[in-house]
């Protein structure tokens, strides 16, 4: 068994009239639940973890991958210093992951790493704000929804923390009908639109879904901007010029940010950079990452960094060159990615949260997702109430009245107080 800061071991999950089934009522479920604090110990994992992801991993839980926290944990993670109790989160990020098993075999993990932000101890998913969805792994069985029942309350117990956030958990999530059942409140809903490969049989096929008018503009884009140069795709799976395209993807939505008056935490720590740079080069733990790009007269026009899973591409950041705006840059890029899209056989072009009205113009389906926060003790039910559900959307109503100049300044004086790995 891994080195583990804490374990409870031959945990009887509920009586019989809580189990789902008599099989299970005969013979009584027992698991072994483990809280990994140590990076040892999560590096350890990793055999058992890519067992269990190629045995119940689904293509939306691509930022549940072991090589993805890996990569995250790298650039994201504390390690507690010399001396440090490691069972008490002080300043930066500590692993918290809870896995359970049966028999001696690994069937769950819940990958979780707490922080202490405004006085709160915060669990929330282990990638952050760069993890899109966010799920729990575990091999399906009658007895599914009693093991995760049983590591939630392991977590309240074992974890020191005041409050648990989970973001982005699909309505499909293996996590989503617990949340429900413990009351956890639904801090925030969207939608997540996605373009289904499967129903048209390739590109052509599928590009007569859209209005001619449509078709006929991006045709007329194309040509403008060939006008001005050279025009060249380029579709990068590792190698050092993905890892240096990768960096320039997260300076270029920082810059069209700043041109907006917008701040994002993620997009300001610096962090973000070298981790998506590891993520495009691929040499060490491969995540799927996809790098693609445009450019004119050889200049970068529009990138895009997404990630590849069981037939499925996440399209986590797509940008365009500011001097490129009035060009359709991003259009192009998107067009051509779907045509790689059906030519490396993906069943699905993920957009991701929110459902922003442009990428309806691509996609006809959505997944529902919602933010999900469940206080853990009293100081926690207090932030919930007063701050989270009464105060930070009113806040950010009033930020958006604000002018640009003004409502800049007062969201970097924010970001100073605020977690860029959580919020």
């Amino acid at each position: 068994m891994p080195v583990a800061a804490r374990s409870l071991t031959s945990l009887e999950l509920p009586a019989a009239d809580e189990r789902v089934s008599c099989h299970v009522a005969r013979h009584p479920t027992v698991c072994d639940f483990d809280l990994i604090t140590e990076r040892a110990a999560f590096d350890a994992l990793e055999a058992e973890w890519n067992g269990l992801f190629d045995r119940a991993g689904k293509s939306h839980h691509v930022f549940q991958t072991f090589n993805f926290c890996w990569h995250w944990a790298n650039h994201y993670v504390r390690e507690p210093a010399h001396g440090e109790p490691r069972g008490r989160a002080k300043s930066g990020l500590q692993l918290r992951i809870v896995t359970a098993r049966r028999d001696g075999r690994l069937i769950m993990v819940w990958p979780l790493v707490c922080e202490r932000v405004r006085g709160i101890t915060q669990l929330f998913w282990m990638g952050g704000s760069v993890s899109q969805y966010g799920d729990v792994l575990i091999d399906a069985g009658p007895d599914e929804a009693v093991v995760l029942r049983s590591a939630f309350k392991f977590i309240r117990a074992q974890a020191r923390a005041d409050i648990l956030r989970l973001r982005r958990v699909r309505d499909d999530a293996n996590i989503t009908a617990l949340m429900t059942e413990i009351g956890a409140t639904a801090a925030d809903r969207q939608l997540a639109p996605y373009m289904d490969l499967t129903t048209a049989g390739d590109f052509s096929a599928f590009e007569q879904r859209y209005a001619s008018k449509t078709r006929k503009n991006r045709r007329r884009l194309a040509r403008r901007l060939e006008e001005k140069g050279p025009m060249q795709f380029l579709r990068l799976h590792g190698g050092d010029e993905a890892r240096e395209l990768a960096g320039k993807a997260v300076a270029l939505k920082a810059k069209w940010l700043q041109s907006r008056g917008l701040v994002s935490n993620a997009i300001a720590d610096r962090r973000m950079v070298g981790l998506f740079a590891d993520f495009a080069e691929g040499k060490t733990r491969p995540v799927g990452c996809v790098v693609s790009a445009l450019k004119s007269n050889g200049e970068i026009a529009a990138l895009e960094v997404s990630f590849g899973c069981k037939a499925r591409l996440a399209m986590h950041m797509i940008v365009f060159n500011l001097a490129f705006e009035k060009s359709g840059a991003g259009v192009l890029l998107l067009e051509q990615g779907l045509k790689d899209g059906y030519a490396e056989g993906f069943d699905a072009l993920d957009m991701l949260a929110p459902g922003d009205d442009y990428k309806f113009d691509w996609c006809d389906k959505s997944d529902g997702v919602t933010d999900w926060v469940m206080p853990l003790t009293l100081k926690g039910e207090l932030y919930t109430r007063v701050y989270l559900e009464f105060l930070r959307g009113r806040l950010k109503r009033w930020l958006k009245k604000l002018p640009q100049p003004l409502r800049r300044l007062m969201r970097e004086g924010w970001a100073k107080t605020a977690s860029p790995t959580s919020e």
